[in-house]
């Protein structure tokens, strides 16, 4: 069905309480390939038990952690079919440290509808509070819906995957598995585009691809653990446009660069696949320390 701007714009959606435990997040950093080095201190501190150190961008996967079924698109306003939606854009903010377990109470409102002609893009803002009402994190997000533009709406900005014209300040390595969507997706997201070869297929694409999250957090990591010594409560915001896809067993380049010289200065980063060519898979990462 058509989008409904009238009814989708500014709609908040029911709270949603959700819990979760150390072990959740041992298994999110797992799954973004934590541990590769089961010797490395720094390395160890995500997969402590009891008391792991929390990537700030677990906030994004908290409340669907525990998900089994493929995710549905049907909101006030809204109702996709799943085949056609590709994650866009993820953002979170932290006012410290996140919890290694506990509960949330996230609210959702959906901010803005962009009119692209042949898609649309999606946009959500979610505040997550725990039981007493302090702030744990808030998470933005937008979703590209093929073939659901067309319904008269404003075009909103048009993105960009340029990267600063100079030498970037530094360049990282980050590998992927050939089984890291298989793994990745005990972390609640079911979509079979990461796991089905034939829904991929009729998706469009060669085979499965990785989850824009997954290349999402992993890119997060590589950052925390080059420019902050690995240390997570010393990182305020991050976010990415998913600008491109990964393949599982691909090995990424993470090119980074500080905004300024002044030591609290966020970074720009840009990610690509050299082994294609560098595609762009993430553009417009914003990397701010605390």
């Amino acid at each position: 069905m058509p989008i409904n701007l009238d009814e989708a714009i500014g709609a908040e959606l029911d709270p949603v309480e959700f819990s979760w435990t150390n072990s959740d997040v041992q298994l999110y950093h797992l799954g973004l390939g934590a541990g590769s080095d089961p010797m490395d201190k720094r390395e160890l501190r995500y997969l402590a038990d009891d008391t792991p150190q929390v990537l700030p961008t677990f906030g994004n996967v908290a409340q669907s952690f525990h998900m089994t079924a493929p995710p549905t698109v049907k909101f006030p306003g809204i109702d996709i079919e799943l085949s056609k939606v590709l994650h866009a854009s993820e953002a979170v903010t932290v006012p410290g440290p996140i919890p290694p377990s506990g509960t949330g109470i996230a609210v959702t409102r959906f901010t803005e509808i962009w009119d692209k002609g042949k898609a649309a893009v999606i946009w959500s803002e979610t505040e997550v509070k725990d039981p007493a009402g302090t702030l744990l994190w808030t998470q933005k997000r937008s979703i590209f819906a093929r073939g659901e533009g067309g319904f008269g709406g404003d075009r909103g900005p048009s993105g960009s995957s340029s990267a600063p014209d100079r030498t970037p300040d530094l360049e990282l390595s980050v590998p992927t598995s050939p089984q890291q969507a298989l793994l990745y997706r005990m972390c609640g997201d079911r979509n079979p585009l990461h796991s089905d070869p034939d829904f991929a297929a009729a998706a469009g694409f060669p085979r499965p691809i990785l989850h824009g999250l997954c290349t999402y957090g992993m890119t997060c990591k590589a950052l925390v653990d080059n420019l902050l010594d690995g240390d997570v409560s010393a990182l305020k915001s991050y976010g990415a446009r998913m600008a491109g896809v990964v393949f599982p067993g691909e090995t990424l380049r993470v090119s980074v660069w500080k905004n300024s010289d002044d030591a609290q200065a966020a970074f720009t980063a840009v990610v690509t696949a050299p082994d294609r060519d560098n595609a762009v898979a993430l553009a417009g990462v914003e990397f701010t320390p605390a």
